[in-house]
């Protein structure tokens, strides 16, 4: 895991010295990594379309630790997404800079990433982004959710987010933090056919977040 986490920053040379730090420490730290690489080794992606994907490092790593066979990365940071396309220019892997929120439609794909994605919209964002990625008919869904049901965790991810954007930590959103009850995401997914689990995805953090994963059967 250390070997790749280097693996996949080294790739970042053209980044920041503080962007490299973080795209290192995110691949050794962040429990949805560990989890994501797990169930790809075990299950195998696919065409990944990873949305809301940052500088594109979770998606590189699937690729090098094979848990994949294509990337498409879409994020409404053009900075990163630039990053992103240097650093898997010899992967086969796409990058877009788009707003989720107004994406009419999805790219093809086997299984599609949402990390930390759908709190950052408002509920009609998040049940019209969901309802599009459905049209795609991808063979399974990955969503890192905050529940907001996790009593002190809520309370501390809650304070977190909101430091995290006084502070700038995303370019583009709106100054709200927005996250819903696991059971609200998961009903239209169980609606659609796609059998659900939910499992806690916050190994060595005080944060509430949670692993949902939609697969149809």
């Amino acid at each position: 895991m250390l070997d790749l986490a280097a693996q996949v920053a080294d790739r970042y040379r053209g980044a920041s010295r503080s962007a490299r730090g973080f795209i290192r420490g995110k691949l050794r730290s962040d429990p949805a990594v560990a989890a994501l690489l797990a169930l790809g080794a075990a299950q195998g992606f696919g065409r990944v379309l990873d949305l809301g994907c940052g500088r594109g490092q979770l998606g590189i790593a699937l690729l090098l630790a094979d848990a994949a066979t294509a990337l498409h990365g879409i994020d409404i940071d053009a900075r990163k997404v630039a990053l992103a396309r240097d650093a898997a220019r010899d992967l086969p892997a796409a990058f877009d800079a788009a707003d989720l929120a107004t994406l009419e439609s999805m790219p093809p794909a086997d299984t599609v990433l949402l990390i930390d994605v759908l709190l950052q919209l408002p509920p009609q964002a998040q049940d019209a982004l969901l309802l599009r990625i459905m049209d795609a008919a991808p063979r399974r869904i990955l969503v890192r959710a905050f529940d907001p049901d996790r009593g002190w965790r809520s309370a501390i991810g809650f304070g977190m987010e909101r430091i995290r954007r006084r502070l700038g930590g995303d370019r583009g959103l709106a100054g709200m933090v927005a996250p819903r009850p696991v059971a609200a995401i998961a009903a239209p997914l169980q609606a659609a056919g796609f059998a659900v689990t939910i499992t806690p995805c916050w190994a060595g953090t005080p944060l509430p977040n949670v692993l949902l994963v939609a697969q149809r059967p």
